[in-house]
């Protein structure tokens, strides 16, 4: 781990954001954070788009099985 210093402003929003999102305040940075890289490697992807993406990775999924198309 490494400890690094943000903003009192930035630690504030997060703060607020966590709160309604059941995260803590470092994880919700880390989650902008997240969204930020993702952006700034494809501009071209919509912001919901993303948060998409992110959501679907976080669900439970079971592998799919060819043979049910037969």
């Amino acid at each position: 781990m490494t400890t690094i210093n943000l903003s009192d402003e930035l630690i504030n929003e997060a703060k607020k954001y966590a709160n309604v999102y059941s995260r803590s305040t470092p994880k919700q940075i880390e989650y902008w954070a997240k969204i930020g890289k993702i952006a700034e490697e494809n501009p071209d992807l919509p912001y919901e788009f993303i948060k998409g993406v992110l959501l679907s990775m976080d669900e439970p999924s079971e592998p799919f099985d060819l043979s049910e198309l037969d």
